[in-house]
């Protein structure tokens, strides 16, 4: 009986407690791929505070277009 539980335990050892660890480790890499809530949110911010400026710099080019038409070769 106590070959039994001892060859048992060595099974558990060798082979059952890497694939949990394993597995475990496998799942947490997988989820943390995908963003947070917070980071999809902040990455939305990023993106309309991005559109914005755009848009700044193309008015502000429009602006210098018309008042200042060669600007763009003096830089």
């Amino acid at each position: 009986m106590e070959e039994f539980i001892g060859a048992f335990m060595i099974i558990l050892a060798a082979v059952v407690l890497p694939l949990v660890v394993i597995l475990h480790y496998v799942t947490k890499w997988k989820s943390s791929r995908t963003l947070s809530g917070d980071e999809q949110r902040m990455l939305e911010e990023l993106w309309q505070d991005a559109q914005k400026m755009e848009s700044r710099i193309n008015a502000l080019e429009t602006i210098l277009d018309d008042q200042v038409p060669d600007w763009r070769r003096r830089t």
